[in-house]
């Protein structure tokens, strides 16, 4: 029986009172009483014994117990420390992979630049012969050569619309996502299925 407070400690002082004050009224209700009580001591007694028994038996292991979990410990610190430089590794090679992707990035970025200001230029009719068109055009040709000519650029009151340019920005587009994928599945190999 719980006291009204609720609490599991004071059982057994509840219990005492209510078996002294049924005791007096009922001989089966005394025995009862005193059977739990009993059943409670030889509980408690059994809890320690086997708590004993356990303490006991860790303190005292063979030397074979001992040499085979030195063994499992090792073989458990092998495993870790051989986790621990697998992941240094990937770790390593993913730096080494983000960096060429950025420098990919930037060297693409900068490819996308160049060509979206010659398109400008050729849009608004710029003269050839200036120097800033000239240094865009000298940097732009290597990757622009064999888009040049592919379709005709239609041309509308002195402005041109340069398809090949567009093509050209569109192609190396693809060829950076396609690079960056690669890239991304070299850092992110799984070695399990």
């Amino acid at each position: 029986m719980v006291s009204s407070t609720g609490s599991c400690s004071d059982q057994p002082a509840a219990r005492k009172v209510l078996s002294e004050g049924l005791m007096n009224q009922n001989p089966l209700v005394a025995d009862e009483a005193r059977r739990v009580a009993h059943h409670d001591e030889m509980k408690s007694q059994v809890d320690d014994d086997v708590n004993a028994k356990i303490a006991a038996r860790t303190e005292l292991t063979t030397t074979t117990e001992a040499k085979e979990m030195d063994k499992v410990a090792g073989q458990f610190r092998g495993k870790a420390i051989d986790e621990v430089a697998g992941k240094d590794r990937e770790v390593r090679r993913a730096r080494v992979l983000a960096r060429v992707s950025q420098v990919i990035d930037y060297l693409f970025f900068v490819l996308y630049g160049l060509l979206g200001v010659r398109l400008v230029l050729t849009l608004i009719a710029a003269r050839p012969g200036i120097g800033f068109v000239r240094v865009i055009r000298a940097l732009t040709d290597p990757f622009y050569a064999m888009f040049n000519g592919i379709v005709a650029s239609p041309s509308a009151g002195g402005f041109t619309l340069a398809v090949p340019i567009l093509i050209a920005l569109a192609a190396y587009g693809l060829l950076h996502f396609g690079i960056k994928g690669l890239l991304r599945l070299i850092a992110h190999r799984k070695t399990e299925i």
